[in-house]
């Protein structure tokens, strides 16, 4: 049995969690999340608490266990506090602008990129080189802040582009030049 499958959820005050069958529902202050999970995994409400069983112990109803578990933990998380993923922008004339709920930006290519944002996900420009990516659904925020990393990924000579705030870029050195003797 999974380890953290075996933890229960608890269901904080101001949270209404509604299971039927394999659908969990989670309302909260921040919204409502819906999700299906597989069949063979057990869930049930008891005592303010969710607890999630596998149905079977084949290996592959271990592995949903333990996840299916967390994605209820993340829901129950995302509708009271939700989620947010900050980014950085590097670089000589790289910038973030937030025009109404759209994201423009200049990234050195010859057009501004404009994303719209998903139901469910915004944007906050704190200054045109940080940016906040947040939402109730955990999965929906990494996703939009993937892809707009992977719009300009950093550089390793320069360091220039999209990162994720504390990402850490392995820098390499450039070309040596003409440090050696000359050629005869």
């Amino acid at each position: 049995m999974s380890r953290i499958g075996r933890l229960p959820v608890v269901i904080p005050g101001g949270v209404d969690v509604k299971v039927d069958g394999s659908t969990v529902t989670v309302k909260g202050p921040k919204g409502q999340l819906a999700r299906t999970f597989h069949p063979n995994v057990r869930i049930a409400r008891e005592d303010g608490k969710i607890t999630v069983n596998p149905g079977d112990e084949t290996n592959a109803t271990r592995a949903l266990h333990g996840l299916t578990r967390t994605l209820i933990a993340n829901m129950v998380a995302g509708v009271t506090t939700g989620f947010a993923k900050d980014l950085e922008i590097s670089g000589t004339g790289y910038r973030a602008i937030l025009q109404g709920k759209k994201l423009q930006l200049a990234l050195g290519f010859s057009h501004p990129i404009e994303i719209d944002p998903p139901a469910g996900v915004s944007f906050t420009v704190e200054t045109p080189q940080k940016l906040k990516v947040s939402g109730i659904d955990k999965e929906a925020v990494g996703e939009v802040a993937a892809k707009i990393r992977r719009l300009r990924e950093p550089d390793p000579y320069k360091a220039k582009g999209v990162k994720y705030a504390g990402e850490y870029i392995r820098r390499k050195a450039g070309k040596a030049g003409k440090v050696g003797a000359a050629k005869t």
